[in-house]
């Protein structure tokens, strides 16, 4: 089992280094990251393409091994951890990426049941009262049953965060989440972020390169080269 530990942040990462590579084409593409986040608070990762911002992103969020370092994660050292482990704690996040990945075959309720489903059977009923419950929260109240070519881009991107948030993720991970959209359905994305920090305590992860909506983040770390340049 993972081993707990004492952390009131749900994110602190430590002397986290990362490659990428083996042999001579080794090469070293995160250094000494250190890093600790408040719940309920929304970080946003800067930089410019190849600094690194979403390898710390999936390296925190158990998308990658941690083999460098320390990452805690909700209270477990991800350095070690098994995929079982791995497993058992994105259960407990939530994941937005710059492309929806809606299934075009289904409507918009459907696509949201999808977040509900690494946790495994439950009732019908409450599950489609959950998905209808996270689509009000984004807005899309009376776009329920529309499947996504009847959508615009900034709806498609709210259903894929109502799927991410459906399951009541403790931490969502979110990159490029505006990137497609355009400066007020980008804006009402992030807005939805923050509300769930202060409403439930989620927090919030994001890279982006969107200078647009800076002034809703709680915090901004600058990364270059693989390192953290800045952080107010």
């Amino acid at each position: 089992m993972t081993r707990r530990l004492e952390n009131t942040s749900p994110i602190k990462v430590a002397g986290l280094n990362h490659w990428f590579g083996t042999g001579d084409a080794r090469k070293q593409v995160i250094w000494d990251v250190n890093l600790s986040v408040t719940r309920g608070s929304l970080t946003v990762l800067m930089g410019p393409s190849g600094s690194g911002k979403t390898t710390v992103l999936t390296l925190m969020g158990c998308l990658r091994e941690v083999h460098d370092g320390s990452v805690q994660l909700l209270g477990a050292e991800l350095n070690g951890a098994t995929e079982a482990d791995a497993v058992a704690l994105r259960r407990r996040l939530g994941f937005i990426f710059q492309a929806h990945n809606l299934h075009e075959s289904l409507t918009a309720s459907q696509n949201v049941l999808m977040g509900l489903e690494v946790h495994g059977r439950g009732d019908p009923a409450q599950q489609m009262r959950a998905a209808h419950h996270a689509l009000e929260l984004v807005g899309l109240a009376d776009r329920l049953y529309y499947l996504p070519a009847n959508l615009s881009g900034g709806q498609k991107q709210r259903v894929a965060v109502a799927r991410a948030l459906v399951s009541n993720p403790e931490i969502m991970f979110a990159d490029e989440p505006t990137a497609a959209l355009d400066k007020a359905s980008g804006r009402t994305v992030v807005e939805i972020l923050k509300s769930l920090g202060r409403e439930r305590g989620t927090t919030t992860v994001m890279v982006t390169h969107d200078n647009r909506i800076l002034e809703l983040a709680d915090r901004i770390v600058t990364l270059e080269d693989g390192r953290i340049v800045d952080d107010v």
